[in-house]
């Protein structure tokens, strides 16, 4: 089962359609004329002609409702082909994607298949496709205009040293310690409803854009360093500037050189 194999079928039939309209519109025009100046046989001749076109019209109307009725959403969804497919035009498109049927990141997007309602979430907005290709291609354009979207790596970077420091303060650790990323996170967006604007994804998306700013410095001159972790589930995946995949667990900012 493959929607592209449909879709050359629909785009066949709706050429059918706009070639039978146009030559409708076309008769029609003929017949205002005909009728305007009294020319009875060639108006005979027109209306039949439409009859006619309106006939194929409307043989053309079923077959595209049958083609569109007799593929299988459901079946398509749920054996995997639709997933499938879409991880081929990922490869194909050069869009990042970890993970497995039914949830996926394509940084910095998460998608979730929804099997039941032959559904498509991307973080939370629910897409209605059913074409592998086009669902890819609207992926890649949303992070091309993320990847456009101003960003202020200097105003970024002084709001995670402030919540570092409180982070630091909360936690009672010594001013220079290594903090996880995703605690500071909680004190970026304390609240749930600041999370829903500005989910944890988002904020690896900054830190990504952070990562690759060149940036050293945060205000009063402190420098700043991400660092790893054992525990896999507290580092935020990101991607570099050349789209490979990089692991960031924990930050800290110091003064004087880094060790």
């Amino acid at each position: 089962m493959d929607y592209e194999v449909l879709y050359g079928q629909l785009q066949e039939l709706e050429k059918q359609l706009k070639d039978k309209l146009a030559q409708m519109q076309k008769l029609g025009k003929s017949i205002a004329k005909e009728t305007e100046g009294g020319d009875l046989r060639g108006l005979a001749r027109d209306l039949g002609a439409m009859i006619e076109a309106n006939q194929q019209q409307a043989a053309a109307l079923q077959e595209l409702a049958a083609c569109v009725e007799g593929f299988d959403t459901q079946a398509y969804f749920e054996s995997g082909a639709f997933a499938g497919q879409m991880l081929e035009y990922c490869r194909e498109l050069s869009v990042d994607v970890r993970g497995e049927y039914p949830v996926y990141e394509m940084f910095p997007y998460r998608v979730r298949f929804d099997t039941e309602n032959q559904d498509i979430y991307l973080d939370r907005r629910k897409v209605q496709c059913m074409r592998p290709k086009s669902f890819i291609q609207t992926v890649k354009a949303g992070q091309e205009r993320l990847m456009k979207a101003p960003f202020n790596a200097q105003s970024f970077v002084n709001e995670l040293a402030d919540a570092y420091d409180l982070a630091v303060m909360r936690q009672k650790k010594v001013p220079d310690a290594d903090i996880y990323l995703t605690s500071l996170y909680k004190f970026l967006a304390p609240m749930s409803r600041f999370r829903r604007e500005y989910d944890q994804q988002n904020f690896a998306f900054d830190l990504a854009r952070l990562y690759t700013s060149g940036l050293e410095t945060a205000k009063n001159g402190r420098r700043f360093q991400f660092g790893p972790s054992r525990d896999g589930k507290k580092a935020l995946r990101i991607l570099d500037a050349e789209g490979k995949e990089q692991f960031l667990a924990t930050i800290r900012f110091f003064n004087g050189e880094e060790d």
